[in-house]
């Protein structure tokens, strides 16, 4: 336990950042794994606006500080590799 008002108020601050943190990496992870289910399962037409939407919320964590800028390029790259495979 914390003795310090300093170290009171750092437990405070990472306290609220872990929850924004978690609830905003579960948005990225359910976007990504929703375009991926739909790229398995549907055709290009239906897949296109699900895919555009996860490429928006890769780049929304890269900003929010998620995920590394090279991981959000492999994905996006990935992601546009399985749309242009579906025919």
């Amino acid at each position: 336990m914390p003795n310090h008002y300093s170290a009171l108020k750092r437990t405070r601050q990472t306290k609220r950042r872990t929850t924004v943190n978690r609830s905003n990496k579960g948005v990225f992870r359910a976007s990504l794994r929703n375009a991926r289910k739909t790229l398995a399962s549907s055709s290009r037409d239906e897949s296109r606006p699900v895919v555009a939407q996860t490429l928006s919320s890769i780049d929304k964590a890269v900003q929010k500080g998620l995920i590394h800028k090279n991981t959000a390029a492999r994905l996006k790259s990935r992601l546009m590799a399985r749309l242009n495979a579906v025919a």
